[in-house]
């Protein structure tokens, strides 16, 4: 099968299978297998987790960079353009490379069926085998150990927070979640975990499997100054580091991949990452006048880093807010409901997407002051257009959160504006 477009190939691999999720690494593996690619000259890192994940991805990426390696990054989901999931050197590929990955696994495949999130990785990996890469990183999209991801194995497994998400199917238990998360870890080979109050199946798990663990709060350690952070682990201290725009304790479990790995990062190095690293939809400032923000918020966990990033506001923003319903929207509500003034809630398109009523319940029900502040818009352009008069009326900025899918509606919004 020949297609002319990455985007006559997009939706030919969307129709290839029934299900847009089917955990398992049989399917991919056997098509693994005879795409016979080599590995990266160094090391495959992956990277599991709740939260974090893509925050952590983007900050080793662009410390491997300015060490001058070539690098692969595969993450997911993407905001407008498919092409944001395969990045070589930090940079999406182009249509044409992903054309020739989705051509050569078509051909591979023979007959077996595969999820677009199983030809998405082996066209990632094709790519990176093609590129003759110093390091791959690679950011796993569901769970750990059934994810596709975990069809190639890794010399470094990085686990960055645990907490109940996509329950249905990882377990609704967090022993049971961070087992799965930990599926990533091999035999012989690093596995590091940022996890703040560890389950106690991280480290049952790398007994079992033989990994070698260093966890947060036993082997390495971060501390919070004023203005400023501090790293310490395997007999290192970093003193006076700038606070990054990507959450702190990401930047820690950071660190300490790189020092564990073997690497030697001087303070001036770490200083440079820090104040630079950035990566898209993560408190990212996207407008001024007023000032509008973006974020893919949609857990608990994350919640609570998005109300830090509010406090330090000058004064109330005001929300745009569509979520999925698969998600805690009540946990998420108490954590944010009275870090604004308005809300502006949405309904979001398609089965999994929750309707702006349902969350306006959870807003009154975590404050009942809102009763008359949150309000229910058909789409996300209605509640952001209602929500930019009230900001531009009241001097106050405007934070659209709650979903990849909140986000990328947004964006595509603006994009067709310009």
């Amino acid at each position: 099968m020949t297609h002319t477009s990455l985007a006559s190939w997009l939706s030919y691999i969307e129709s290839q299978h029934p299900s847009e999720i089917e955990l398992g690494l049989e399917r991919g593996s056997k098509v693994l297998a005879r795409l016979n690619l080599a590995r990266p000259k160094h090391k495959v890192i992956t990277v599991a987790g709740t939260n974090g994940k893509g925050s952590t991805c983007a900050m080793l990426t662009q410390y491997l960079c300015e060490q001058n390696y070539s690098v692969g990054t595969y993450t997911s989901p993407h905001f407008l353009a498919f092409n944001e999931r395969i990045a070589l050197n930090d940079l999406p590929c182009d249509d044409e490379i992903l054309c020739r990955a989705f051509e050569a696994i078509e051909a591979a495949r023979e007959g077996i069926t595969l999820t677009y999130f199983e030809f998405s990785t082996l066209a990632a990996l094709w790519i990176f085998d093609q590129s003759n890469l110093d390091y791959w990183v690679l950011e796993v999209g569901l769970g750990g150990r059934l994810d596709s991801v975990n069809m190639i194995d890794t010399d470094v497994a990085v686990v960055t927070s645990i907490s109940l998400d996509h329950i249905d199917w990882l377990g609704d238990n967090l022993d049971v979640i961070a087992r799965e998360k930990t599926g990533i870890a091999r035999k012989d080979k690093l596995l590091i975990s940022g996890v703040v109050n560890p389950p106690s199946t991280i480290a049952s798990t790398a007994l079992e499997v033989g990994a070698h663990l260093r966890q947060k709060g036993v082997d390495f350690h971060f501390e919070l100054d004023s203005n400023t952070w501090s790293w310490s682990g395997d007999g290192l201290q970093f003193e006076t580091l700038p606070i990054p725009s990507l959450p702190l304790q990401n930047a820690a479990t950071v660190i300490a991949v790189l020092v564990y790995m073997g690497f030697s990062p001087t303070h001036a190095d770490l200083v440079s990452l820090f104040s630079r690293a950035q990566l898209m939809g993560r408190f990212q400032k996207v407008a001024t006048f007023p000032d509008v923000y973006i974020d893919v918020a949609h857990n608990p966990e994350a919640a609570i880093e998005l109300a830090h990033r509010i406090s330090n506001l000058p004064i109330q923003p005001v929300a745009v807010c569509g979520m999925l319903k698969d998600k805690d929207i009540a946990s998420v509500m108490k954590h944010l409901a009275g870090c604004f003034s308005d809300w502006f809630c949405c309904d979001l398109a398609g089965p999994r997407g929750a309707k702006a009523s349902e969350l306006v319940k959870h807003i009154v029900h975590s404050s009942p002051s809102l009763a008359l502040n949150a309000k229910a818009f058909q789409s996300v352009g209605d509640a952001f257009s209602s929500a930019l008069v009230k900001a531009q009326d009241e001097q106050r900025s405007v934070i659209v959160f709650g979903s990849f899918v909140t986000v990328s509606d947004y964006l595509a919004l603006n994009q067709s504006k310009e």
